[in-house]
């Protein structure tokens, strides 16, 4: 993923300035302190999301076919691995709480989420950091040598930076993070048939070698597996820019190596994560090369297509390559599904392709030419999304009452655990609210579902009496702590109020207001039709009331408020509220 070529020591200093600078920066430590001296805490429950995009309405599944993307929503830079029959699959979590969503499967179709690698304060620091900082590009690999699980990544934050935790089992529970001494970012390992490891990432040229804007280099290190380190001194340059140097090609990165027919074949993504986003191969008689590119790339892009083109799905790379079922192999990879403006609210998401290597170089099936909503299974193979814990895909509705322990997995925080601020009873879920508001670059107390269509609806009863004008709850729409829209109760002399405010680059517009009885349930509502957004409420689950009118979904998407995260929705309070209805 395109990193506007900081390393990791330089782009760390420059978020931590800017945490500094932020509002009410707090230490974990601090934050629990707010949770337990909380005393005015909302309750929410009967939470509904139900997505009616109009691709899968006119395109519904035959018993043959199965919907891609596989994962809906902000699930960007997927990555994949095998054990026997059992294929486990990651995803970049940048400063969400819990980090790296772990999903499984073993038939490629149907994938059940069987928690997050990363999921305790000791692994992941990401307390005080941007929203698009904390974990990039996560890569899972299985080691049959030691049969050993290992989740390399990069972590912007902490003072960490490249890392990997290790497991016999992804779903018991992955180790503490140790520290790799090297630069650069999207750290994949190899492991070889005789024993021999191999870390892979992406990095600067050599200081004083940078020919242009974008130039970066993969490298090499010989992984020591014993003591998990990378070796001094063995580190190699094996692509110098990209597969032609002499075109200027722009950030090679996401490395992965595979070897197959005793070749080994390094796959990267090239082109930067927008509109010219693609995978290159490259082959060796060795793993630390020379590296040969194919004639034949890119082997996956979208770039050549009309804009306008229908049911568009874009930016894709950033692949990893899999053996499937009867050894036909399969590629995971990342895309985008903006809507009628072109902006991007469901982030980057999990996209998947048979992949057609019966020649010397592998070749993703169809992804050369606009892509399609819908894939024919594997033989044999029924999509059973939606049902028995399997993922949801396609429109789908998600309800939640919260009585169900634990939390689905689902729901994340931002910058710091769930648990610090929530409670789970018979009547629903409470948010204890912290003092520092959803502006913060810290741990706020909300709870966050992923935006996963681009036309939806989300309904959430809440029970809460503000008890001063600093307080407030309600639901948002988030893309970042300067780019979100805040629905909520609060209060303004001695009365209630339901306010709608925007934020957009840190200043905030109250958008409308009303009056309201808050001593009894209310029902909070927004609805997107692509980019046009609406915020209502009821009174008795039937007839809701806009507030504020249609809306710009435009500072929920990537184009207007930068960053590599989708748009969320989340169950917010707050015990220091600056919005005034």
């Amino acid at each position: 993923m395109k990193r506007k070529g900081f390393k990791i020591t330089l782009l760390h200093k420059s978020l931590t300035m800017l945490s500094t600078v932020a509002m009410c920066m707090l230490s974990p430590a601090s934050a629990q302190q707010n949770n337990k001296a909380a005393k005015n805490a909302p309750l929410f429950s009967q939470f509904e999301y139900k997505g009616n995009d109009r691709v899968y309405n006119e395109n519904p599944l035959k018993d043959d076919e199965f919907y891609t993307p596989v994962l809906q929503g902000c699930y960007p830079d997927p990555s994949i691995t095998r054990k026997g029959d059992d294929y486990y699959l990651v995803n970049s979590s940048f400063a969400f709480f819990p980090g790296v969503p772990i999903f499984h499967s073993r038939d490629l179709v149907n994938w059940r989420q069987i928690g997050h690698v990363l999921d305790r304060t000791s692994q992941l620091k990401v307390y005080d950091s941007g929203i698009s900082a904390g974990i990039y590009a996560p890569a899972i690999k299985y080691n049959p040598n030691n049969d050993t699980f290992y989740m390399i990544t990069t972590q912007f934050s902490g003072g960490i930076g490249n890392m990997v935790v290790k497991t016999k089992d992804p779903e018991k529970g992955w180790s503490d993070p140790i520290k790799l001494q090297f630069e650069g970012i999207d750290p994949s390992l190899f492991f070889d048939d005789n024993g021999k490891a191999y870390v892979i990432h992406n990095d600067a040229p050599p200081k004083g070698k940078a020919l242009y804007e974008g130039h970066r280099v993969i490298k090499i290190w010989e992984y020591d597996v014993q003591n998990d380190k990378v070796v001094p001194g063995t580190d190699k340059i094996i692509v110098d820019g990209g597969t032609d140097l002499s075109q200027k090609p722009i950030w090679i990165e996401g490395p992965h190596i595979y070897k197959k027919n005793g070749k080994y074949y390094l796959m990267c993504a090239e082109g930067g994560t927008g509109g010219w986003h693609s995978e290159v191969i490259f082959v060796s008689d060795k793993p630390d090369g020379p590296f040969i590119p194919a004639n034949n790339n890119p082997i996956l892009t979208q770039r050549y297509f009309p804009a306008n083109r229908a049911n568009k799905i874009d930016w894709t790379g950033h692949a990893d390559l899999v053996e499937g079922p009867g050894g036909k192999y399969y590629g995971v990879f990342l895309g985008i599904r903006p809507n009628e403006k072109n902006r991007v609210t469901t982030g980057r998401e999990t996209f998947i392709l048979p992949v057609d290597w019966s020649g010397e170089f592998p070749v993703f099936e169809n992804g050369l030419v606009p892509l399609k909503t819908k894939l024919k299974t594997p033989g044999g193979v029924k999509s059973l999304a939606g049902q028995n814990g399997f993922f949801p895909n396609g429109n789908f509705t998600f309800r939640d009452d919260f009585a169900k322990k634990p939390l689905d997995y689902r729901w994340i925080g931002v910058r710091g655990p769930r648990e610090d601020f929530i409670t789970l009873t018979k009547e629903g879920l409470k948010i204890s609210p912290y003092k520092q508001n959803i502006k913060a670059v810290v741990s706020t107390s909300t709870l966050f579902y992923r935006q996963q269509h681009n036309t939806f609806n989300a309904t959430v009863t809440i029970k809460y009496v503000p008890g001063s004008e600093k307080d407030l709850a309600g639901i948002v729409c988030y893309q970042r702590e300067t780019f979100n829209y805040v629905f909520g109760l609060t209060k303004k002399g001695s009365e209630s109020y339901l306010v709608l405010a925007r934020t957009e680059r840190g200043k905030t517009t109250v958008i409308g207001s009303e009056k309201v009885d808050a001593r009894k349930p209310l029902q909070l509502q927004v609805e997107a039709k692509g980019d046009n957004y609406q915020f209502s409420y009821s009174t008795d689950k039937q007839q809701f009331k806009n507030i504020g009118g249609t809306v710009s979904g435009d500072i929920l998407s990537t184009d207007v408020a930068g960053g590599f995260t989708g748009s969320l929705i989340g169950l917010y309070a707050t015990a220091e509220n600056d919005i005034t209805p």
